[in-house]
């Protein structure tokens, strides 16, 4: 195998871990609570007000979504322009104008997922507007 595609492979493997390896823990973790407090009401248990309110205090966060994908957009689109900048900065220093075109990479990935997120702020702020009360 090539060491070029070896390395790419191995970091995006990398960033995926570091990514969906939290998210499946946190997942797993809210499933567990749930099913242990859907047991203990199938066996005719009272739950008690602190356990409710901490399960419900998740919900209530994650129901802000539209403003952190928005604030993901704007930290991703600031990193590209960040690159972009510094590739205009290092061409000047670069004689065959190579380092330019090697900052255009990242930043055309930041900032690609960046209006991703930018319109997934815009479509789950619209949905949720527009839901019925």
């Amino acid at each position: 195998m090539d060491e070029g595609i070896f390395f790419f492979l191995v970091f995006f493997g990398f960033l995926g871990a570091i990514i969906l390896v939290p998210q499946m823990a946190k997942e797993r973790t809210k499933r567990s609570a749930h099913d242990l407090v859907s047991q203990a009401l199938a066996r005719g248990q009272t739950l008690d007000s602190d356990l409710v309110h901490q399960l419900t205090r998740n919900m209530l966060e994650e129901g802000n979504r539209a403003r952190k994908s928005l604030g993901n957009a704007v930290v991703l689109l600031a990193l590209a322009g960040g690159f972009v900048a510094a590739g205009f900065v290092m061409n000047g220093l670069d004689q065959d104008g190579d380092a330019m075109h090697a900052m255009w990479i990242p930043a055309v990935i930041l900032g690609s997922v960046g209006v991703a997120f930018l319109l997934l702020s815009v479509v789950d702020y619209l949905t949720r507007s527009r839901a019925p009360n």
